[in-house]
């Protein structure tokens, strides 16, 4: 795409100068041709013409949504800023810098996100290929991954131990992904999408089609009771229907091994040992219902 302006002044440089500034342009990335020479008065008086430049720059997606993004903050009052993007395969990257930035995140995320979604769309109006554009600030985007990680496993696991379900807030197709892709990693989990549009948000529950390896009397399940006991010993029941509590020794197979080696972690899957505690930043809500606790 090729952005261009026609400046008319007294001399060659001075032309030059105004085209650099209607473009907003770096006069080392600026081309320009010459239409008309300057032309002085003859004896001061009659004749003489001022010089006419044509200037022109070819403006890329990346530099189009990123000068995009600087006349938004200017417009915001943000001035004292540092975008730096970086082009990456099919799109590029902007990082925005300075002080008292934050504000720009929005409530979870919603003014940056909108942000971004324009710029993209200057970005692509240039090209007619796909140009990808992702804004970040102060890592904004590294710690809400995480979060939404966290989130996933952590309501994954619950799932699986009450049978419940949970309704998370809607969320753009990217924090889905990631909420599902963390999801697939529990064993006895599944997530899926409901809602559309604005509206469209992640439901964690049981999966439906997982078979447990363990059970039987005495197995691991809700409202059950278990032989274990707290210290690791374990309760065999004797001939009389009574309880004799057995150690194990070091390096001895263990009966309590084999009833949560459905909690072991597989190749495909991931590992699901480690709980996740808690979310690293921003609270993401739930919402209620008689199948979920917020």
């Amino acid at each position: 795409m090729i952005r261009e302006t026609v400046v008319t002044a007294d001399t060659i440089e001075e032309a030059q100068r105004i085209a650099c500034e209607e473009l907003h342009s770096d006069p080392e990335k600026t081309s320009f041709e010459v239409l008309r020479q300057p032309e002085k008065k003859k004896f001061g008086l009659f004749g003489g013409s001022p010089a006419q430049v044509r200037a022109y720059i070819e403006i890329t997606p990346f530099e189009s949504a990123k000068e995009y993004i600087a006349g938004i903050l200017d417009k915001m009052g943000i001035g004292d800023v540092e975008i730096t993007a970086e082009e990456t395969e099919g799109g590029a990257v902007i990082n925005i810098d300075g002080e008292n930035v934050g504000f720009i995140i929005g409530h979870r995320g919603e003014t940056l996100d909108a942000i971004q979604y324009l710029a993209g769309l200057v970005a692509n109006h240039v090209d007619e290929g796909y140009y990808r554009i992702s804004i970040n600030i102060g890592n904004y985007r590294e710690k809400r991954e995480k979060t939404l990680e966290i989130l996933g496993r952590k309501l994954a696991f619950k799932a699986v131990k009450t049978g419940a379900k949970t309704v998370l807030e809607p969320m753009n197709p990217y924090e889905r992904r990631i909420i599902h892709t963390a999801v697939q990693k529990v064993r006895g989990a599944s997530s899926w999408s409901e809602g559309e549009n604005l509206q469209r948000h992640v439901v964690i529950g049981p999966d439906p089609d997982y078979k447990p390896s363990y059970g039987g009397r005495g197995g691991y399940r809700k409202g059950g009771s278990s032989n274990f006991n707290k210290d690791g010993s374990y309760n065999r029941r004797s001939r009389s229907g009574g309880y004799q509590r057995r150690q194990y020794s070091e390096g001895e197979s263990h009966p309590q091994d084999t009833m949560f080696s459905a909690f072991e972690s597989d190749k495909t899957r991931g590992s699901i040992n480690e709980r996740p505690e808690s979310s690293l930043y921003g609270k993401i809500e739930v919402k209620k219902t008689n199948n979920s606790e917020s």
